[in-house]
């Protein structure tokens, strides 16, 4: 089972399950915890591979992760902890693997809050995989991995996201970079499918202002699927929303929560 940590309110019964994206851990979401655990129960995961998750004999021999079985890790702590239903916080590609979550297992999930939702990979982050692909065998995964971040996250005010993301991504090994980068393949025709069809789960989307790469995509979607989705846009913000501006973020994604109640 993968690694997870709890923090528990007497005065609650609702759950908050936090998911970080590849090459992060649970560590991302230190600016969430006070304000969240005031309110509900929270829940951190790391996924398989990253912060305190190491390889199982599950995951030791397999070449190629999918989503559906990132998304299952998820499920089977959800199960153990007898946790029937959670709103969802996620981060970058953990909001695609809170979306496979919610395709699985539609009645586990409360709520949806995606910062820096991936819904498209545009030109520029094809070009990013198609690069990956070419090197992931020849270059030290941490060189592959700076690059990313600087092409994601390339201005000076997201230099803490950045330099965040680097520092975990050094808890991971060669193999486990590659298992995760090989999602890539699956990656187009899972986010097709997302963009087409619109989920009855309350669906908020928070965004930087900055986020080149994702935000116009974002923006699209939420037009079709308005029944469902709200879009927040932080301005001067960039790719990791909760950790440039944890403030907005945590005031703006619990002001949701409780507009539902």
């Amino acid at each position: 089972m993968i690694s997870y940590t709890i923090y528990n309110n007497e005065k609650s019964t609702e759950w908050v399950t936090f998911v970080h994206g590849a090459g992060g851990s649970s560590s991302i979401w230190f600016k969430q915890i006070r304000d969240f655990k005031k309110q509900y129960n929270v829940l951190l995961l790391d996924l398989r591979g990253h912060g305190n998750s190491k390889s199982t004999l599950k995951t030791a021999f397999k070449s190629k992760y999918t989503f559906s079985d990132i998304a299952d890790d998820i499920i089977e702590v959800l199960d153990f902890l007898e946790i029937q239903k959670s709103h969802f916080v996620g981060i970058s590609l953990g909001t695609i693997l809170i979306r496979q979550l919610a395709e699985m297992q539609p009645h586990r999930v409360e709520t949806m809050i995606l910062g820096g939702a991936i819904l498209r990979m545009n030109f520029r982050s094809q070009i990013l995989m198609r690069l990956g692909n070419m090197f992931k065998y020849v270059l030290p995964y941490l060189v592959l991995y700076r690059f990313f971040a600087f092409v994601i996250m390339p201005n000076k005010n997201h230099k803490q996201s950045r330099l965040l993301f680097i520092n975990e991504a050094k808890k991971l090994c060669q193999k486990e970079f590659i298992r995760w980068f090989k999602l890539t393949a699956e990656i187009n025709p899972i986010l097709k499918w997302f963009r087409q069809v619109e989920l009855e789960i309350p669906t908020f989307y928070i965004m930087g202002e900055e986020d080149y790469m994702f935000l116009s995509s974002v923006s699209e979607v939420v037009k079709r699927h308005y029944k469902s989705s709200k879009l927040f846009v932080i301005a001067g913000c960039g790719h990791v929303v909760n950790v440039e501006q944890p403030i907005i973020f945590n005031t703006n994604a619990i002001l949701f929560l409780q507009s539902l109640k």
